[in-house]
């Protein structure tokens, strides 16, 4: 019943994204599955209790972030039913978050991959018409849409083909708690996606629903789709441990800051709440700037 409402609460009120939800419904199930096994309710729970799931967890070998996400769903929660007079104490009130190291954001060499989307718009092309694959030409344009604007995978997901301004050449976004923001798209971008929804329209698929990126067979794409097709691309290029779409989102944000963009124009383009959290590609480029300061200073 508590959780219930806490998930509508998030739905309606805060208007998280279906993918965060998910997220915190996962946190809060696993949370009571635990207190069951004290017998305890989530409405009596304690610090103590919070303390002791968090110990588990790092037996269970856990990274210090997935445990601080959890704790920080509780601390929602417990909030929320605080102030909603469904307990008279808020139990996370004494719990400190655990200490994590910084990590970066991984990105990819972008003139690599650069050079990969050039090879494999080349092959595309060179192609006789009547045996142009829709599967191949849709999952190059996958990459170069998520390289090309930066935005999530969910993003792309549910890009509708009426959000694509191709006169404008650009893109209109639904992100994160339903806030739209435009995305310039570049020329081979554009050219790209006008070809995709033409020879997609051949393809005489039954979907009704308008969104861009469809499977094989016409249905709506759905996110292993989409990892599936990054990973296969950076697995050619990259050898890096993590080849996630977010990578993608990563490299494009990092390759615009080494170029001269404005972090402000940066945030906008991500779709960041606030500038905090674009500021992590700033420790990127600034090892960048020491790796080619190594390499050229004769003092270095």
């Amino acid at each position: 019943m508590f959780t219930e409402r806490f998930i509508s609460y998030l739905r309606f009120e805060k208007r998280y994204s279906a993918h965060t939800i998910s997220a915190y419904q996962k946190d809060l199930d696993q949370f009571s599955a635990f207190l069951g096994s004290l017998d305890i309710t989530l409405q009596n729970a304690a610090h103590t209790h919070i303390r002791s799931w968090i110990v588990e967890m790092m037996d269970q070998g856990l990274d210090s972030r997935t445990i601080n996400r959890k704790s920080s769903t509780l601390r929602s929660f417990y909030k929320f039913l605080l102030r909603e007079s469904l307990v008279a104490s808020n139990p996370t009130l004494r719990i400190q978050s655990l200490k994590t190291a910084r990590r970066l954001p991984v990105v990819i060499e972008d003139n690599r991959l650069s050079a990969w989307l050039d090879s494999a718009v080349s092959k595309d092309q060179n192609r006789e018409e009547g045996e142009q694959s829709f599967a191949d030409l849709r999952d190059v344009l996958v990459v170069e849409m998520l390289f090309g604007t930066g935005i999530r995978s969910a993003e792309l997901i549910s890009l509708k083909e009426q959000d694509v301004d191709l006169y404008q050449s650009q893109i209109k976004v639904l992100g994160k708690r339903n806030k739209e923001r435009i995305i310039p798209m570049n020329g081979t971008l554009a050219s790209m996606v006008k070809e995709y929804m033409e020879l997609k329209k051949t393809q005489n698929f039954n979907n009704n629903s308008g969104v861009l990126i469809v499977t094989n067979t016409g249905n709506n794409c759905y996110p292993k789709l989409i990892y599936r097709i990054v990973k296969s691309c950076l697995n050619q290029i990259s050898t890096s441990d993590k080849r996630s779409p977010h990578v993608l989102r990563h490299t494009f944000a990092t390759s615009l800051l080494n170029n001269g963009a404005d972090l402000n124009a940066i945030k906008e383009l991500l779709g960041h709440a606030s500038l905090a959290a674009t500021q992590v590609y700033t420790h990127n480029s600034a090892e960048r700037l020491k790796t080619i300061y190594k390499q050229a200073h004769p003092k270095a």
